[in-house]
């Protein structure tokens, strides 16, 4: 299981991001933070907090950094954008 934990993660930080679209479609899979962290309310009244979970995740690092990645080549490529939200109207 190890071996294939560091083929994904050699591979994942050997890959680099050359085109636009996929470079979008990376922003857009990999959240720029975890969707699993939140506080239960009721009543507003804060009941517990739920802790960031993907840093369990043992691909978490490489992921960051090709979303960071995607980030940079578009803001490089298209020096106007600076939000993802952004792209949707070039």
């Amino acid at each position: 299981m190890k071996t294939i934990l560091n083929k994904m993660r050699l591979w994942l930080d050997s890959f680099e991001v050359r085109d636009r679209k996929i470079a979008y479609f990376l922003c857009k899979l990999i959240p720029s933070q975890c969707p699993f962290e939140r506080d239960i309310k009721l009543f507003g009244h804060t009941l517990c907090h739920l802790p960031p979970l993907c840093k369990l995740n043992p691909l978490y690092e490489q992921l960051v950094g090709l979303r960071l990645q995607a980030l940079c080549y578009l803001a490089g490529e298209y020096k106007h954008i600076t939000t993802i939200n952004d792209l949707a109207h070039t």
